[in-house]
């Protein structure tokens, strides 16, 4: 499970704003002109709030980008297991969230049964197939 973490109090976008989307919570990512975006970047604007997790999925699963996905907002570290599952590759947490704490937590589980938007086939499936 591979997702970056940075604390919102030290980020800067690296890439230029024409290469970034901006969605806020309530867009409809099928609608959104992917055409030249490296980065998508959602919003968390409460902690509550989890429309980004199906922006994200949607992103992944349904159309097929492939370029980085980052959360922003109120992003604590208790999100960020679903948030890697969901198909994000980033997440700005908010300021007074620890990031090492972050890391830890997504190194806790080492795989996962069911499929996601990064794995989508079952784990039963996956050993199947490499054995």
């Amino acid at each position: 499970m591979s997702i970056e973490l940075f604390s919102a109090a030290q980020f800067a976008a690296p890439e230029p704003d024409t290469r970034r989307l901006v969605l806020a919570n309530d867009a409809d990512p099928r609608e959104a002109d992917l055409s030249g975006i490296d980065v998508v970047e959602l919003q968390f604007p409460k902690f509550v709030d989890g429309r980004a997790f199906s922006q994200a999925f949607l992103l992944r699963r349904r159309l097929g980008f492939a370029g980085q996905i980052r959360a922003t907002g109120e992003v604590l570290i208790d999100q960020l297991v679903q948030m890697a599952r969901s198909g994000f590759t980033q997440a700005v947490l908010r300021a007074d969230q620890d990031l090492a704490h972050g890391q830890r937590l997504l190194t806790h589980y080492a795989a996962f049964y069911q499929g996601d938007a990064v794995e989508t086939a079952p784990r039963f499936v996956r050993e199947a197939t490499s054995a």
